[in-house]
């Protein structure tokens, strides 16, 4: 009787395992992730921009989603930490805490920052229309300590060769320049930027092969109540859909922590909404 109970205990176990397996993988909408920022822009007059309004159409449109703080930069820091950590002004600031590229390297995928105008090297301060309060990563103490990590943020001129070399990693986070994110320009130059650089990509299956693309930005305009455009393409994205739901930054961490099985960091990644409603395979 023992030998036969001891069966069914084994035979239990690994029914569970399998079915923590598949719920596992049904969970993994996306390979790859990427996301664009860009800068200082309300909802509705991105949505008013031809390619901000198509790119949402060949995806997913998140109508109710918010930034966190006014100015930029404490946006940016919790986009990747999931807390501002204190920081609410635009000065230099070193964050000596977690970030999402810790839980990444301890399931050893692969992070890269793409920033347009970065002089490499560990580049700690601005140049020309790159600055660093855009590049969060930066301002992290243990990548900007140590030089192996480091060398994980790149020129945004290294996306192409990546591409063409089928080596876009896990996830990566792309900063485009002062102009190219509209901060000084507008947003429709950051329209004409975005449709100019990665409407070729979105056909590109060595870019698009199993990638979520999002596209949001830092904060509203001051006045704007921080309600921002985000919109996420890519195949496993239900094309033209749209979930009400009210999100924030917080939120985006979390679908690359489900979708990964990463750690959570322990902050407000933990009680942010799941994102739903909008993937082809749910």
């Amino acid at each position: 009787m023992k030998s036969k109970a001891n069966k069914f205990k084994i035979l239990a176990l690994a029914l569970c395992f399998i079915a923590a397996t598949h719920a596992n993988a049904s969970t993994q909408h996306f390979q790859k992730v990427m996301t664009i920022i860009f800068e200082n822009t309300d909802y509705h007059p991105t949505m008013k921009q031809e390619f901000f309004s198509s790119f949402a159409k060949q995806g997913a449109l998140l109508t109710n989603f918010y930034a966190e703080f006014h100015p930029s930069q404490g946006n940016y820091i919790s986009m990747i930490t999931g807390n501002n950590f204190g920081v609410y002004g635009d000065g230099t600031v070193t964050v000596d805490e977690l970030s999402i590229v810790d839980s990444l390297e301890k399931k050893n995928l692969t992070w890269k920052v793409y920033a347009e105008g970065y002089p490499g090297g560990c580049f700690l301060g601005d140049s020309g229309k790159y600055v660093r309060k855009h590049n969060p990563f930066i301002s992290m103490a243990n990548i900007q300590m140590n030089p192996k990590r480091c060398a994980n943020i790149v020129n945004a001129d290294q996306l192409a060769i990546d591409i063409a070399q089928n080596e876009v990693p896990n996830y990566s986070f792309y900063v485009p320049d002062l102009n190219n994110d509209g901060h000084d320009t507008g947003v429709g130059f950051a329209n004409d930027w975005f449709r100019n650089n990665f409407e070729k990509y979105l056909i590109e299956p060595k870019l698009m092969n199993g990638m979520a693309l999002v596209a949001t930005f830092d904060e509203s305009s001051f006045f704007g109540g921080n309600h921002i455009y985000t919109a996420i393409v890519g195949p496993g994205i239900k094309r033209g859909s749209e979930s009400n739901t009210r999100y924030d930054h917080y939120s985006l961490i979390k679908m690359i922590e489900n979708n990964f099985s990463l750690d959570s960091l322990g902050q407000s990644d933990v009680n942010a909404p799941d994102i739903t409603g909008i993937w082809a395979n749910p």
